[in-house]
């Protein structure tokens, strides 16, 4: 009992011990004497180098805004108006069992064709050459019998076109765009070849022959055939820093079904390959390829039993695309301002195949597909069955086959033809009569 009563005496003196410590411990560290003149120093000096060097930050932490010369702005912007930007261009035409020298020379042939290309211009420029073209006429001197030579283009075309390009480099029209025309017995054929050269074989006279070949010239050569002359602005998918990247998606609906794959390295070397060489010219273009699962879509089908397939009509395509569940966007490639164009083959699941595209007049969409202006083209694609393996645990893996393949993109090829503003179609029909579009294998002229 004596310890714990000793305890608290002793806690007691030490708590009275400290007490009178801590007075005697301020004392010695407190001041009694106001600051000197030496700290009053120190703080002005602070002080003054702070305001010293106070324009010196601030001339190194601001904004430089160059001031903008509008005037020469406005000045360039009302010259770009009345002055557009066109490129040169050079027409050719060819003569073959004509005879112009009686009656005009070649300046007045080419004059003549210049009146009308700028008349089916209405007056303006033509195209995107503007003012800026020139025409040029050359008639054979009888080295080409008229008649020999209009059999063989009335053969096979892809023959004639070949044939037609080695005459016209033959009269230095290798970079021009040339018309040949053939005077010889026989019916009108007019064909506009893959190159950048057109034919004319029939029996024609001089004023209707000036008047066909201007109307190559402007209507096919310059303005693709379209009928205003111009491309709309929301079909020109070309990014500011004038390259496209063209994103191809294989999409499985629902891979509990199935699972399909492809062999894209080899659509790539067989058919993009060939394409991009003929797109150089427009942008620089790059490729990739992604396969996704679990992607449905976001609009509804419904069963139709007289086309005896599930349908989604064209009112369901501004909901088609799932834009929660395709994760489209994720190139690496499209850095920068580049454009993507999304290329999507669409797998429905077992529940909705076939599932078919119902135009509005009724009938079955033929390909199956349709674009979106300035994002891409979605092709749905059934399976050959649409009856899903019930007692396989797994989903069954199939590679699209190369035949089927080659339908796929057969199919989104015209859809980028049509984002970039080109028709395919295989006729021009104009004031002087009808014109074949001769196709290429790379669903591209050099026209």
């Amino acid at each position: 009992m004596a310890e714990i009563s000793d305890s608290p005496s002793t806690s007691k003196s030490a708590e009275e011990n400290t007490q009178t410590q801590t007075p005697e411990s301020d004392l010695k560290t407190t001041r009694n004497t106001k600051p000197g003149v030496k700290r009053l120093i120190i703080s002005v000096t602070v002080l003054f180098s702070f305001i010293l060097g106070f324009p010196l930050l601030w001339k190194s932490i601001e904004i430089y805004r160059a001031p903008l010369p509008f005037d020469r702005i406005d000045a360039f912007s009302s010259q770009i108006e009345s002055k557009p930007l066109s490129f040169p261009c050079h027409f050719q035409a060819i003569f073959i069992g004509f005879d112009f020298d009686f009656k005009v020379s070649h300046d007045d042939v080419g004059a003549a064709i210049a009146r009308k290309m700028s008349d089916l211009s209405h007056g303006g420029g033509c195209g995107g050459c503007g003012g800026n073209y020139s025409v040029a006429v050359a008639v054979d001197r009888g080295d080409i019998n008229a008649f020999d030579f209009g059999e063989k283009l009335r053969g096979s075309d892809e023959d004639a076109d070949e044939l037609v390009k080695s005459v016209v480099s033959e009269y230095g029209g290798g970079n021009a765009y040339s018309v040949v025309v053939v005077n010889e017995e026989g019916e009108v054929r007019s064909v506009v070849g893959k190159y950048r050269h057109a034919w004319i074989v029939g029996r024609v006279e001089e004023e209707e022959a000036v008047l066909h070949v201007a109307e190559v010239f402007v209507k096919v050569f310059v303005n693709g055939g379209d009928v205003e002359g111009s491309v709309r602005s929301e079909f020109m998918p070309v990014g500011a820093d004038g390259r496209i990247v063209l994103s191809f998606s294989l999409l499985n609906a629902d891979p509990r079904d199935w699972i399909y794959d492809w062999n894209f390295r080899e659509i790539d070397e067989t058919l993009l390959r060939p394409v991009i060489e003929a797109l150089q010219p427009i942008a620089n273009i790059t490729v990739e390829s992604q396969v996704l699962y679990h992607t449905p879509k976001s609009s509804f089908s419904y069963w139709d039993d007289k086309h005896g397939s599930h349908m989604f009509r064209t009112e369901d395509l501004p909901f088609f695309v799932n834009s929660n569940e395709w994760h489209l966007d994720t190139s690496v490639a499209a850095g920068g301002r580049s454009k993507v164009l999304q290329l999507v083959v669409y797998i429905p699941s077992a529940k909705e195949c076939p599932l078919q595209l119902e135009l509005p007049n009724g009938e079955i969409s033929k390909t199956n597909g349709f674009i979106s202006p300035m994002w891409g083209g979605v092709v749905v694609w059934n399976p050959q069955s649409c009856i899903k393996d019930f007692e396989s645990m797994d989903p069954v893996r199939h590679t699209i086959s190369p035949q089927d393949l080659l339908k796929l993109f057969e199919v989104l090829m015209g859809q980028l033809r049509q984002l970039l503003g080109l028709k395919s179609d295989n006729l021009y029909v104009g004031e002087s009569g009808t014109s074949i579009l001769l196709g290429s294998e790379r669903g591209f002229t050099e026209w």
